[in-house]
């Protein structure tokens, strides 16, 4: 595979005795929307948090256009965490204000644009939309800067059906063709139309990465088909706690 556009070597993260990730080996092309899978637990979230800099490996190294996560990754990677991190208090304005304050590529008149198609004014106050609501004016936030990595963790994860058909419009219709969009979940039937590759973690080491077209031309099979073959025992005898995961290393 060709140089990536992130490059990831001998990454390892552990939270206590717990290893969230071991030993991985990763390269990002641009211009790819790439699916992160894997139940939870599996170390998605860990890999988002230590991309965006949130948190730090314990041995290893990522590298973003030449750059260690910091300061300089952060004026081109868009982050969307997993969790609502917008305070009620706000009205839309006040949000617009702060991403148009905090980053120079942010698109403010492209996120009024996708607001106004879904009803929602400049003075609406965010304790007052459903969470359906919430979880879409997030993401309009988010994929209205002009960056060059979009990190997307669990962007379709609670919401509706219909809910999840326009989250997905939305990345598909707003980052540029030279931009990377990695998008961390679990359900995988939901996102495999949108995916030019994927990369499969399994208790946190990196079980498969392949372009979506080669993989079913080989596997003869769907993604989502594949995924279920994959991590079928790990479903079946931990369902439960999959339900209750604190979601640190997921």
């Amino acid at each position: 595979m060709e140089a990536g556009f992130v490059e990831i070597k001998g990454l390892e993260k552990h939270f206590g005795k717990t290893k969230a990730l071991s030993d991985m080996d990763l390269s990002l092309s641009r211009g790819r929307i790439i699916g992160l899978l894997g139940p939870n637990g599996s170390g998605k979230t860990t890999l988002m948090k230590l991309m965006n800099g949130l948190i730090k490996p314990d041995r290893g190294s990522i590298e973003i256009n030449g750059l260690r996560p910091g300061p300089g990754t952060k004026a081109i990677v868009s982050y969307l965490p997993d969790r609502m991190y917008i305070a009620d208090w706000m009205r839309v304005r006040d949000l617009l204000k702060l991403f148009s304050d905090f980053y120079k590529d942010f698109n403010r008149e492209k996120a009024e644009g996708m607001l106004r198609s879904l009803g929602i004014g400049e003075k609406d106050r965010i304790r007052t939309m459903s969470k359906g609501t919430r979880e879409k004016v997030q993401l309009i936030m988010v994929m209205s800067r002009e960056a060059e990595l979009y990190l997307l963790d669990e962007p379709i994860g609670g919401v509706d059906p219909a809910s999840r058909d326009f989250i997905l419009r939305t990345i598909l219709t707003n980052y540029s063709e030279n931009a990377t969009v990695v998008i961390s979940t679990h359900l995988i039937a939901d996102v495999e139309k949108v995916l030019d590759e994927v990369i499969f973690l399994k208790e946190g080491r990196l079980v498969r990465q392949e372009l979506v077209d080669d993989l079913r031309e080989k596997e003869e099979k769907s993604v989502d088909s594949l995924f279920r073959e994959i991590f079928a025992v790990t479903d079946q005898s931990s369902g439960l706690q999959n339900m209750t995961d604190s979601r640190e290393g997921a």
